[in-house]
């Protein structure tokens, strides 16, 4: 970041200027960027979230040949995709797109890091920790796998569980870079803003 987009910053974020004005500052130059950015912006979560489905669904199908489950296909995949979806997006939202918009996430690095997180756990992680519960009540209701005896039903899961994750674990990867694109892909957007905020300065040195 150059010296002329340092002043701006410091301009449009300092204390001195009440948040909400900078909330609506920021929204307003938010308008003026190209459509591109703009639909990069709004929809990037979504993107990222359909890939969080995904995950999803890969994972359900992984757990249910390990368990033997044949019943209950739309019962486990509809959850599968619409949870990790929501969650990735509204975390998403609220770690990064959200927080560049009103101007409290200025570090780059932050800024990645965050999205890469996001992109890891809320699309690569959960949706692999959310099928072995719901794929494990229908091994149980339906008998198609022996389950565990008392004293061995941890180390019986983890023996399911750990082929999973080596088979998601290109998944998970891919998710982070995705996740670490995007949100860079955002900072250059929120950098955009700074750039168009000159005449917005000279509103707050009147």
């Amino acid at each position: 970041m150059n010296m002329s987009e340092n002043s701006v910053e410091q301009k449009v974020t300092d204390r001195t200027v009440p948040r909400g004005v900078v909330i609506q500052m920021m929204a307003e130059r938010f308008q003026r960027l190209p459509e591109l950015d703009r639909k990069i912006y709004n929809y990037g979560p979504i993107y990222l979230g359909g890939n969080g489905a995904f995950a999803g669904l890969i994972a359900n199908s992984l757990y249910r040949r390990a368990l033997n489950v044949t019943q209950g296909r739309l019962t486990s995949s509809l959850p599968m995709a619409v949870l990790p979806f929501l969650t990735t997006v509204a975390i998403y939202n609220v770690t990064v797109s959200n927080p560049l918009l009103s101007g409290d996430l200025k570090c780059p690095s932050c800024v990645l890091v965050r999205g890469a997180l996001v992109g890891a756990v809320c699309a690569g992680v959960y949706p692999i920790l959310l099928a072995l519960p719901v794929n494990a009540g229908l091994a149980t209701r339906y008998n198609t796998a022996p389950m565990p005896e008392k004293g061995n039903v941890l180390h019986f899961w983890m023996n399911i569980t750990q082929p999973v994750l080596r088979k998601m674990g290109f998944v998970i990867v891919l998710q982070a870079v995705f996740g670490m694109y995007l949100s860079s892909r955002h900072f250059d957007t929120y950098l955009k803003m700074l750039k168009l905020s000159n005449a917005d300065s000279e509103e707050i040195k009147d």
